[in-house]
This record gives structure tokens, C-alpha cells and sequence, in this order.
């Protein structure tokens, strides 16, 4: 069984519909502005349908909003990050500078640079410590 189409009965196009809906909830616009916006696109509305549209489509357009939402979220359980390491002579001392990035994003989360003459198992301590967040 094939699930009927919302906008099945309408003259007008599911993307007008979706666009004129989502403006009104989107931006703080009245219903007039949302209609003058789309006279000036060349769609001829009134700011009484945009209301009805409202009412009808807008329970169903929040509740895929939501969907994506909850499915971003359990995207995130699939993150990695990169640790880059890097020993640096700074005036005559070693140091060791690490930072954590994340694989699929181009920004540095941290980073921290340590005097290399600690020993590794408090740079180990330090990096759990950080990547707990």
C-alpha cells in the first residue's frame, strides 16, 4: 500500500507550499509579509491560505524536522578523532605538542603543548583527561 500524498487535492506545488510555511515559521514574519515576499517571487497567495497551509502542513513539516534532528544525534556516536604529535625545540627545550581533531571537520577541538622531559605516562593521563570531554 502506497502512503497518499499531503498535498494531493492542492493547485498549488508541495515546494510553494513548503516555502511559504517554513518562511513564516522560520523567520519572525507576519503572514502579509510572507505574502508580499511571495508576490515578489511571482506567486500569487493570499496570507489566508498561508495560514491554512499553516495549520494543515506545519504539524508534518515539525515532525520531519524532528526526525532529522534525532537522527543527526545518533550520528554523532559515530565520531573519530585524530591526535597529531610533534616534538618542538623551543630556545634549546624539547617540547611535546599534541592536538586532537575531528576526522571528518577541519577545526582543531585542542590543543596542548608539554615539556618533554615528563614522562610519557602523564602525557597519556593528560590526553585521557582531555578527550573525556
Amino acid at each position: 500500500m502506497t502512503k497518499r500524498s499531503p498535498f494531493k487535492y492542492f493547485k498549488t506545488s508541495p515546494e510553494i507550499i513548503r516555502l511559504a510555511v517554513m518562511l513564516y515559521v522560520r523567520f519572525p514574519l507576519s503572514l502579509r509579509n510572507v505574502e508580499d515576499l511571495l508576490h515578489e517571487r511571482g506567486i500569487d497567495v493570499s496570507h489566508e491560505t498561508i495560514r491554512f497551509w499553516w495549520n494543515r502542513f506545519g504539524p508534518m513539516f515539525a515532525s520531519e524536522i524532528r526526525r532529522r534532528r534525532v537522527q543527526q544525534l545518533r550520528a554523532f556516536s559515530r565520531w573519530q578523532w585524530h591526535v597529531d604529535e610533534v616534538f618542538v625545540k623551543i630556545n634549546g627545550e624539547r617540547h611535546y605538542l599534541w592536538r586532537r581533531e575531528r576526522a571528518n571537520l577541519a577545526f582543531v577541538i585542542d590543543s596542548s603543548p608539554q615539556v618533554a622531559s615528563r614522562s610519557t605516562s602523564l602525557s597519556a593521563n593528560s590526553l585521557k583527561k582531555h578527550s573525556s570531554r
